[in-house]
């Protein structure tokens, strides 16, 4: 089974280009959707980050992402605390997703990962797609999100690879700042690569 990595910066459009893929009918593996669910009431993050982080937890035992967010805000020691309980969380979910796909005998899997270069799930990649849109166009796109700034967008940044890195290291970029048409032709043609050697 050939292994996809899909990644990219905060408001590069990755999430659109998931979109395209799942409509090729490829599995994709949304680590966001993850954690999410992870943080949810019943979630498996859920206990443990409400005893690391009092005050976050909300009635129906699920956690209050806004709260948590505010408190790892421009905290590099409490976001590695909460990295530490999510990261092998969402390693768990990865793998069994693999699993799954294998056992369906699914050609290929799509691993839809943003930190993909920061913890070092590319090299578990046969392929690695990042998705790309000029600057301004990413900070158009990330400060119109509720509840963002351009001080809280300069946090996310310096937490991420840089773009110049993670444009070298990718084997397709894939454009989004061009029209779906060509984000779309761009991911078909990474698809129809052959496997390297």
């Amino acid at each position: 089974m050939r292994i996809i990595g899909l990644t990219g910066s905060i408001g590069m459009g990755k999430s659109t280009a998931a979109a395209m893929l799942k409509r090729m009918r490829l599995p994709v593996f949304d680590a966001d959707a993850a954690v999410h669910a992870f943080l949810a009431p019943g979630g498996a993050a859920a206990p443990a980050v409400a005893r690391a982080f009092p005050g976050v937890a909300r009635k129906d035992g699920g956690i209050d992402r806004r709260a948590l967010g505010a408190r790892v805000f421009g905290n590099q020691a409490e976001l590695a605390r909460l990295e530490a309980i999510l990261h092998p969380l969402v390693g768990v979910a990865e793998r069994r997703f693999l699993a799954r796909a294998r056992a369906a005998r699914r050609p290929v899997a799509v691993l839809d990962v943003p930190l993909l270069f920061e913890t070092g799930g590319y090299r578990r990649c046969d392929l690695v797609l990042v998705v790309w849109a000029p600057p301004f166009l990413q900070r158009d796109r990330v400060l119109r999100r509720p509840g963002m700034n351009a001080q809280r967008l300069a946090f996310i940044r310096r937490q991420q690879t840089s773009d110049t890195v993670k444009n070298r290291l990718a084997d397709v970029l894939v454009p989004s700042g061009l029209g779906r048409a060509l984000t779309w032709r761009r991911l078909r043609r990474a698809l129809a690569r052959p496997r390297a050697a």
